[in-house]
């Protein structure tokens, strides 16, 4: 059994990731704005904040991410300028051709790409085009910024280019990722703002830039609508909350959670909470642990890193797997073992095609992972994706309300993973000073 490696039928063919991307041809700049203006037009203001000396100029856009809508907003920021999106290889599922005609540059999620700096180099220097990344490298869950890693603050010396954020604000509300399929009524606002020049870029460390890019990309989706006003009175407005807060402050159960309505419930304890139309939750009992949704995100957050410190976490379950090894069809590789282990990271182990096969991903390479609480592709069901450099595969849990502490114990794992190493090599270096000496 060779590691990383499925036994597929020989007619099975693997992306290729090194291709040249495309120049955005410009009838599809123009199409792509007609059906952003149709569809987002009367929906967003725009906001451009010191751009004018971009005109015509090749520059980064980092963007925060919260539905498909941000790339329809984006479009109706940079018209009539050509834009290459960066964007994951299952969004280009069954459209390839599509995609890329339209600009994009396919990536797998959470994997290293050797050819990604070279790509990204073809946009701004040869096609003088505008590259656009979603640094949080999936739809926020809650409406708060994800982990950008310190890899952007690098990748942002090397291209040498200036750089603008486009902040989002409404987007989240308006289409979460926990209850996408019904839209709420609400206006976004969006931002789009230069926040390094060439000359910052030049001047500026890598650490400098990149704690500029997490200050410039912070946002809280739910103290937006508090802030502003904003009433969400959609009937169904709390519909798949219990996705991503999955524990209950009260008894403590991370299996029991449900949601429909307006309304939160844990099952285990019987205990219920109201979504407000201003977005603050309410206990029906009157003792109301987190009336912040992103306050109660965190506090899961600290039980599952609790755990982590503790020796307490590890997860195994059975899971049906799904493989997308290119962009035409999704493989259906049977039932696998799924295990998350905070030594080795993640592992699926399974059989398909006359022989077992192990996929593994350590700790140290996945700052973050993709889930799905309602997957389009395939079926609608929570779901985590793992994706090495040639393959990705769909894992639909057989435990309910999973897939987010899995989310929180990657994240938690690897800055634990990283704080160790940073402390190690600290020690190595005090230790050869001390022989000097």
């Amino acid at each position: 059994m060779e590691l990383n490696k499925i036994n597929y039928d020989k007619r099975v063919k693997f992306h290729k990731m090194d291709k040249k991307p495309k120049r955005q041809f410009w009838f599809f700049t123009w199409l792509i704005h007609l059906l952003s203006l149709i569809m987002m037009g009367w929906r967003t203001k725009i906001e451009k904040i010191n751009m004018d000396s971009l005109k015509g100029k090749p520059y980064i856009i980092l963007s925060n991410h919260h539905s498909f809508e941000d790339f329809e907003v984006n479009s109706l920021a940079t018209y009539p300028r050509r834009v290459n999106n960066i964007a994951t290889l299952e969004g280009h599922y069954r459209r390839a051709w599509l995609l890329e005609l339209c600009g994009c540059i396919p990536k797998r999620k959470f994997t290293t790409d050797p050819n990604l700096i070279k790509d990204c180099e073809i946009v701004l220097n040869e096609y003088k085009s505008i590259l656009s990344i979603y640094p949080e490298a999936r739809y926020s869950p809650i409406g708060t910024r994800a982990i950008i890693p310190d890899a952007y603050g690098a990748l942002i010396k090397k291209l040498n280019h200036p750089v603008c954020v486009l902040l989002h604000r409404g987007n989240h509300l308006r289409s979460p990722a926990w209850g996408w399929r019904k839209k709420r009524k609400v206006r976004t606002y969006s931002t789009l703002k230069q926040i390094l020049t060439k000359e910052d870029v030049e001047k500026k460390s890598a650490e400098e830039i990149i704690e500029i890019v997490r200050c410039e990309l912070e946002y809280d989706e739910y103290k937006y609508q508090k802030d502003f006003g904003i009433v969400i009175d959609e009937p169904y407005r709390a519909q798949g909350l219990h996705n991503v807060l999955y524990q209950c402050p009260h008894c403590m159960s991370e299996t029991g959670m449900t949601s429909s309505g307006s309304t939160l419930r844990c099952e285990s304890c019987q205990k219920e909470w109201e979504l407000k139309e201003n977005g603050e939750l309410e206990a029906k009992d009157g003792n109301t642990e987190f009336s912040h949704i992103p306050s109660w995100f965190e506090w899961e957050r600290e039980q599952v890193k609790r755990q982590i410190e503790n020796g307490e976490y590890s997860f195994e379950d059975t899971v049906s797997v799904y493989s997308l090894p290119n962009t035409r069809k999704f493989i259906p590789l049977g039932k696998a073992t799924l295990k998350h282990q905070p030594k080795s990271g993640f592992t699926i182990e399974g059989h398909y095609n006359g022989e077992d096969f192990k996929i593994s991903r350590p700790v140290a390479g996945m700052y973050g992972v993709h889930i799905e609480f309602d997957y389009c592709y395939i079926r609608p069901e929570p779901c985590i994706q793992i994706s090495i450099s040639n393959d990705t595969f769909v894992c639909f849990p057989t435990k309910k309300n999973v897939v987010m502490k899995l989310l929180f114990a990657t994240e938690e794992l690897y800055k634990a993973e990283m704080a160790e190493r940073i402390a190690k090599r600290a020690q190595r270096k005090a230790e050869r000073e001390s022989k000097k000496e």
